[in-house]
């Protein structure tokens, strides 16, 4: 990752202090759960997080835990990757912000399935929640993923026939892909909108001993990530359209960033 900002510009050095105090506050008061659980003295857990009513520790937990992930999303998507174009419209930078909640997320899977073993395995002691909590997570790490490979051009494509086009005709192939992604966008929001709504409105849950309301965010979760795929497509079609003609071939996929990491670290060993 290189350090130039990429889109926060003055902003970036007030996001990082507002990330830092976030995550500070939110480990905070997880400490303050901790002692109160250990001690008697209070009894939120993991099976109040997503039971907050009534509870003004579990909401200033979630407020803490929400900014912080979000601030920290905003400031890493500043932070241009070795391999990630640059970027050429807001739809990218939406598109890099859920980027990096999915990492983010990705940390909060392992750390789960970590704390789940060790609470199995070691002290006999196997949670209620470590399964659906990363089920939960996992599934928003993928629709955020697939948002992110939209952007960054890196979703299956075929080039074999597409070089050999002229550059009307890949424009006119350009087109054609991005009006069926908002053909399937469009059906997918039709078909699913009302059952969508009628699950988020009544919080339908997971129907499992923590029971989480999965369901309810999933479903339009991916309804929401599926217009946003549209509308990157849409702007990958905008950014590219006065670009020259490329040609591709295997060698595009190497990762030559990649390949040096390995030669220092194989070279130090």
């Amino acid at each position: 990752m290189t350090s130039e900002s990429v889109w926060l510009g003055g902003f970036r050095r007030p996001v990082k202090m507002a990330m830092i105090a976030s995550i500070g506050l939110a480990l905070t008061i997880a400490a303050l759960m901790a002692l109160g659980k250990l001690t008697g003295l209070g009894s939120s857990g993991m099976y109040e997080m997503v039971r907050p009513s009534g509870r003004p520790i579990v909401v200033a937990m979630l407020l803490a835990l929400a900014a912080s992930v979000i601030l920290s999303a905003i400031y890493l998507s500043d932070t241009r990757g070795q391999i990630e174009p640059a970027s050429t419209g807001p739809m990218d930078v939406v598109s890099l912000i859920l980027s990096r909640i999915a990492m983010i997320g990705t940390i909060g899977i392992v750390c789960a399935m970590f704390y789940e073993v060790v609470a199995r395995y070691v002290f006999e002691k196997p949670t209620l929640w470590a399964n659906e909590l990363s089920l939960w997570m996992a599934g928003f790490v993928l629709l955020f993923a697939g948002q992110y490979a939209m952007q960054q051009r890196s979703h299956i494509r075929i080039y074999v026939i597409y070089d050999l086009m002229p550059r009307w005709m890949q424009k006119l192939s350009d087109c054609l892909s991005v009006a069926m992604i908002w053909l399937f966008a469009g059906a997918t929001v039709w078909g699913g909108y009302n059952e969508a709504i009628q699950k988020f409105q009544r919080m339908e849950t997971f129907g499992t001993a923590w029971d989480p309301p999965l369901p309810a965010t999933m479903k339009i979760g991916i309804l929401i990530v599926v217009c946003l795929v549209a509308l990157q497509a849409l702007s990958n079609l905008i950014a590219d359209w006065n670009k020259a003609p490329e040609a591709h071939n295997p060698a595009d996929e190497i990762d030559e960033a990649e390949i040096e990491k390995l030669k220092k670290t194989l070279g130090a060993e």
